[in-house]
């Protein structure tokens, strides 16, 4: 018999209730560290006074009206982010997957309107993630994903990750950008060296073609700049960013420059939810505190301590950690063949430390960007403790990813 809620996710035995900060409390009295943070979406925590006040105030006014009318904080979160970004103009909507897809349509598009219709390939990456519709299936190119779900959509052109004349081998005539994410998440934690990333946008411009980042999960703050992309100094021409600029409300944007969006005018795309002003409230509140002074020098000062936790848990287990990726609070430990991340994600939530896994035998640490050094060191003691525990067993399904 099927469970009645679609049995697509693997999930753990145990029913969060509440959530204060860090913290995270289930039906059964237990107490979590959340370094998961719904998959890197609670950038402030749970239940942060400011996000809450914010909803509270905007559910007492006015819910949804459709984007058939101007919606109440969207020009000044709009004003904001592109204020704070290369960015001149923003699509909101709900979710990552829906963000990559204004991204590889707006693509498109530019090139049909500039006279080029028969531009409209995009070259990924292996090991990309970006979302689970069919476009973007198709972006990601994971077998495991695609499975199942007939023809493939057409139009993506993926090769190794890192490999740089591939990516100059593979684009033609026909292609209309770059699609990538700075910091591949799902995909095990695996960053973009910089110079790489300086590469794409030498090579995009030399040909004509859009760079696109997908910041679903390494912006809004995750790596102690607003956007991961600004520790390489080059700028996308579209981007597409979620999880954290909502602080856990259903909030998604895409975020272009005025060249890249000048095909997408009114009827061209849309979509009923997106934006609406309970999603406006909480997307400005998280602007509130993410930008305010001091809050990235914050992120970066414990960003670096986890780093030197992160390197003595690898020195005390060099034959289960095999290394540490990532950057600021967005943090990836691979493990080595001798035990699978599943095992070990699981065995940190018995210990009370919630943790979310990746590809690459990856467990990812993604804590809020509140977190204080005393929880840091408790979670990683934690870890510690379930590493001296499992010794060199192995076993057990991976869980969880997004």
């Amino acid at each position: 018999m099927i469970s009645s809620v679609l049995p697509t996710y693997a999930r753990a035995a145990m029913t969060p209730v509440r959530g204060e900060g860090v913290h995270v409390y289930a039906a059964d009295g237990r107490r979590f560290l959340d370094f998961g943070a719904g998959i890197a979406v609670n950038a402030l925590g749970h239940a942060h006074p400011h996000l809450v006040a914010a909803l509270t105030e905007q559910a007492q006014k006015l819910w949804h009206v459709s984007n058939l009318y101007p919606i109440e904080g969207q020009q000044r979160m709009a004003d904001r982010l592109t204020a704070a970004t290369f960015a001149d103009t923003v699509f909101f909507c709900n979710s990552g997957a829906e963000s990559i897809e204004a991204a590889i349509k707006m693509a498109r598009r530019y090139h049909y309107v500039s006279g080029a219709p028969e531009r409209y390939r995009i070259v990924t990456f292996e090991g990309a993630f970006h979302g689970r519709t069919l476009a973007t299936i198709a972006a990601g190119g994971q077998p495991k994903y695609l499975e199942g779900f007939g023809p493939k959509v057409q139009g993506f052109d993926q090769v190794p990750f890192g490999d740089h004349d591939a990516v100059k081998a593979a684009v033609g005539p026909e292609t209309a950008a770059i699609l990538i994410e700075p910091i591949q998440g799902e995909g095990g934690i695996r960053p973009v060296p910089d110079t790489c990333l300086r590469g794409l946008r030498e090579l995009c411009d030399e040909h004509g073609i859009l760079l696109i980042f997908d910041e679903v999960q390494s912006g809004v703050g995750r790596t102690g700049r607003f956007f991961a992309h600004e520790h390489a100094g080059v700028t996308p021409d579209i981007m597409g960013i979620a999880k954290g600029i909502g602080g856990g409300f259903p909030l998604g944007a895409c975020l272009a420059t005025a060249e890249a969006a000048k095909g997408m005018t009114a009827g061209t795309h849309g979509t009923t939810f997106g934006g609406n002003p309970l999603a406006m409230a909480v997307g400005n509140a998280v602007l509130d505190v993410v930008l305010a002074d001091g809050f990235l020098d914050r992120v970066n000062d414990t960003a670096n301590f986890m780093a030197q936790q992160l390197q003595a848990l690898r020195d005390a287990h060099p034959a289960l950690v095999a290394e540490i990726r990532g950057r600021g609070l967005m943090r990836g430990v691979r493990l080595s063949g001798a035990v699978t991340n599943g095992e070990v994600v699981g065995k940190l939530l018995d210990a009370g430390v919630m943790t979310v896994g990746a590809g690459d035998n990856v467990v990812r640490l993604l804590p809020p960007l509140i977190v204080e050094k005393d929880e840091i060191r408790a979670a990683l003691q934690a870890f510690d403790t379930v590493l001296t525990d499992i010794g060199g067993a192995a076993a057990a399904p991976e869980r969880g990813t997004a």
